[in-house]
């Protein structure tokens, strides 16, 4: 069991720091408002999307919270990344910039896997 709970916390802090980082980003670094506009996405967007992270990494660092609302932090972080793949895919850019949130797609699938193994969740 200790075993299962450490690759949940360090899978869920990883996702957590990345999504604080890049929630905090989006509201501070011009360049992320012309990576917005370069995918197509609208600057209200950024803003939404900003908030949206910001909110979900709280929601799946603090244990008090309970289980369904950390799935559907766990839904919106899945449709965020593969969302990010496919804009980053369809607007040119590096393959690396497609793969990144996929790779983040899977330390995501990671941690929701432990957090059911940890918290007995039968799914």
């Amino acid at each position: 069991m200790k075993k299962d709970k450490i690759i949940y916390w360090v899978s869920t802090g990883l996702i957590g720091a990345m999504m604080i980082f890049s929630g905090y980003s989006y509201f501070t670094n011009p360049q992320m408002a012309d990576a917005f506009k370069h995918v197509g996405f609208p600057d209200f967007f950024r803003i939404e999307l900003g908030y949206a992270k910001l909110l979900g990494a709280f929601v799946l660092l603090i244990p008090q919270i309970p289980s369904k609302i950390k799935e559907w932090a766990y839904a919106g972080f899945g449709i965020v990344f593969i969302s990010a793949a496919i804009a980053h895919n369809n607007s040119g850019d590096p393959t690396s910039a497609a793969l990144t949130p996929l790779i983040m797609l899977v330390i995501l699938v990671v941690s929701n896997i432990y957090f059911s193994k940890v918290n007995k969740i039968v799914g």
